[in-house]
């Protein structure tokens, strides 16, 4: 069960990477007209429980 869980943080944590970069413009253009869209947080955030689970 332990295997399932690291493999599935892992895949979205790929995935939220992908989705980063495919909507990279997109984010640009929504800073430029005043709103940050929380995507580094998110990739931040299932970075370090991925980095948790694999500690143990």
């Amino acid at each position: 069960m332990e295997r399932l869980h690291r493999f599935a943080l892992l895949v979205l944590y790929q995935f939220t990477l992908l989705a980063g970069i495919l909507l990279l413009p997109v984010a640009m253009l929504t800073e430029r007209l005043g709103f940050r869209p929380p995507v580094d947080r998110l990739v931040t955030g299932l970075k370090q429980r991925y980095e948790q689970a694999t500690a143990n």
